[in-house]
């Protein structure tokens, strides 16, 4: 119990150098690849943000979704790349080859689509070496380039509204 109260500790210490020495230069070239983080908990329908992704005119390999799960045993695996709390070692070490492979890919654009205020969403963001990444409200805000005030259940409103600001940016 102790040893876990000092891990996250430490986890949260590597997120805090990570939002410190952010780069804050974003191009403004328009998105080819997307990423996006999900709490399996809030929201389940990776290929609703899949489809949405591709309307937009983003390829569909280009598109990489990965899912938070609490419980890997309470898991269906329903989704090709989930990672849990059991896949973070010390200072922010990761032990999931999937997961490594997602945040070292250099992404146009990450979504974090979560309210969830879980450390290990919190260090999947400020880990990747996403150029541009947007997020929802009620999260920490250093995570995020852009911020949408839009809950998990309003997916439709979500997609109007980073439809409309992704068009307004020029980066669509």
């Amino acid at each position: 119990m102790i040893l876990h109260a000092f891990k996250e500790k430490s986890n949260q210490k590597f997120i805090n150098k990570l939002l410190n020495s952010k780069n804050a230069v974003i191009r403004s070239k328009k998105l080819e690849s997307v990423g996006v983080v999900i709490d399996a908990s809030e929201f389940s329908d990776a290929e609703a943000i899949k489809n949405f992704f591709h309307d937009l005119g983003i390829q569909l390999p280009k598109v990489k979704i990965i899912v938070f799960v609490e419980d890997e045993k309470k898991t269906e695996r329903l989704w090709g790349n989930y990672f849990s709390k059991k896949d973070f070692g010390w200072r922010g070490h990761i032990k999931h080859a999937e997961l490594k492979t997602f945040l070292d890919t250099e992404f146009d654009a990450l979504v974090g689509f979560f309210k969830k205020d879980a450390l290990e969403l919190k260090m999947v963001t400020a880990a990747s070496k996403a150029n541009f990444k947007i997020g929802l409200s009620g999260v920490d805000d250093r995570l995020f380039d852009f911020i949408l005030d839009v809950n998990t259940q309003d997916f439709d409103v979500f997609k109007a509204e980073l439809k409309k600001y992704l068009t307004i940016l020029n980066k669509i």
